[in-house]
């Protein structure tokens, strides 16, 4: 791994909107690249800090627009559910918009790297698969760089060799702006409505997951999950249009046996990332070895301690209720953590799961709507407020109730009470090792 030649794009100029997670670390890999950029964000202390590396920064709603292409952090809308006036000027202006994932690949294949890509998208699961994939390829000996929606943004890995792998999760929003990436291997492991504020319905939603296998050739693999109706449909389409092969994968009455990845969805994620490792020419016993190896990520149902023969599990990654039933489903009888800022449907579409529940601590903005569906259906419920009036309060009703697993699986967003869902498990794994006498992930705190 080295890093990209300093004239890789001597001569590009870039402008670059949003300047977080995605925006400043890619200005600063295309200024180190050799090209010209200027930087805008709407917040104040963020163009601060940027400043303060140097870059240049404008309004750019106003002078030249004279761009090769703009950078749009992932966050920004360019169409629904309007137009950021930047983006508008660059549509406007014919100047592409593109995501960072784009300006990586061009950067490798500019750079004469031969190094291949694998994409992962759907709806839950991509970070579990993202890492499991990246840990596997790592554990036998291949190049890789795993980033994009997770981890580091694509545009501040290194530059990998012929035979190093890209392992990019990739959003709905990084995929409706790339132009020119083609992923060796890709997958769409699942499709259930979200993002609908960006995309307008489940079509569009689902077309743009789609996206993952544009430009995929004979020498390519697409592999789907047909654990739901949409995801299967979309596999016939590709096999029938092709060319790529096309490898379907199911998570569905099955076990990965290995205590990181528990459930049948995290069999999906299994089976997702050995189809995509032997699609990169690994041999079964080598994925076989990476998958049983696999350490977990934080935030996915990770056992952050225990009391009392309490355990209590993080998965704050739980944004929708989709992902919180992978959770609530993997154990038998739970006082459940959940609220925040829900997606449509709140969690009605949790109902079979509510005979595994003992009891419900509730927080956040929607936990009325939460209390209204679980008071319909008989579960005994707290309006708890905070995450931090939850867990004491979770944890002595998992106490009285006999129950063995206290789960922070949210089905929502987390933006009314936390930067993000990684500070809400954070926060989550604080409280518990404040309990009396508990232990953190099975040791002595």
């Amino acid at each position: 791994m080295t890093g990209f030649p300093a004239n890789l794009f001597l001569g590009a100029r870039y402008a670059i909107l949003g300047l977080g997670k995605n925006g400043l670390p890619a200005a600063r890999a295309l200024r180190a690249m050799g090209a010209e950029v200027v930087l805008w964000d709407d917040g104040e202390a963020a163009r601060a800090a940027a400043a303060a590396e140097g870059f240049t920064l404008r309004d750019l709603t106003t002078g030249d627009f004279a761009f090769d292409a703009l950078i749009l952090s992932p966050g920004i809308p360019h169409s629904l559910p309007k137009a950021h006036p930047v983006a508008a000027r660059a549509l406007a202006e014919n100047v592409p918009i593109l995501s960072d994932a784009e300006l990586l690949y061009q950067a490798v294949r500019t750079a004469g790297s031969r190094a291949r890509f694998a994409g992962i998208t759907g709806t839950n699961g991509k970070s579990t698969t993202t890492a499991l994939l990246a840990h596997i390829l790592r554990e036998s000996g291949v190049p890789t760089a795993a980033g994009g929606n997770l981890g580091p943004a694509a545009l501040a890995l290194p530059l990998l060799p012929d035979d190093g792998v890209y392992v990019l999760e990739m959003s709905s929003y990084m995929l409706e702006r790339i132009a020119s990436l083609r992923f060796s291997t890709a997958v769409m492991l699942n499709l259930s409505p979200d993002h609908f504020d960006r995309h307008g319905n489940m079509d569009g939603y689902a077309a743009v997951k789609r996206a993952v296998f544009a430009r995929q050739t004979v020498d390519d693999v697409a592999v789907v999950g047909v654990d739901d109706a949409l995801s299967a449909a979309m596999a016939d389409s590709l096999e029938s249009q092709g060319p790529m092969r096309v490898v379907r994968i199911s998570g569905s009455g099955r076990a990965t046996g290995v205590a990181t990845l528990p459930g049948e969805h995290n069999a999906q994620n299994a089976e997702a990332a050995r189809a995509m490792a032997r699609a990169l020419g690994l041999s079964d016993a080598a994925v076989e070895h990476g998958i049983r190896s696999y350490p977990g990520l934080p935030h996915r149902q990770a056992r952050v301690g225990e009391r009392d023969g309490v355990f209590f599990i993080n998965d704050s990654k739980a944004t929708n209720a989709d992902a919180a039933a992978r959770a609530l489903g993997c154990y038998d009888r739970i006082v459940w953590i959940a609220g925040g800022i829900a997606k449509a449907g709140g969690i009605a579409p949790l109902v079979p799961f509510f005979p595994r529940i003992a009891h419900v601590e509730l927080i956040g903005r929607d936990a009325p709507a939460f209390a209204d569906t679980l008071a319909a259906h008989g579960v005994p419920h707290h309006m708890a407020g905070t995450l931090d009036a939850a867990v004491p309060a979770a944890f002595e009703r998992a106490k009285a109730l006999g129950a063995r697993v206290v789960l922070l699986s949210p089905a929502t967003a987390s933006w009314d009470q936390f930067s993000g869902f990684e500070a809400r498990g954070d926060r989550f794994a604080e409280l518990v090792a404040e309990l009396p006498g508990a232990t953190a992930n099975g040791r002595a705190a």
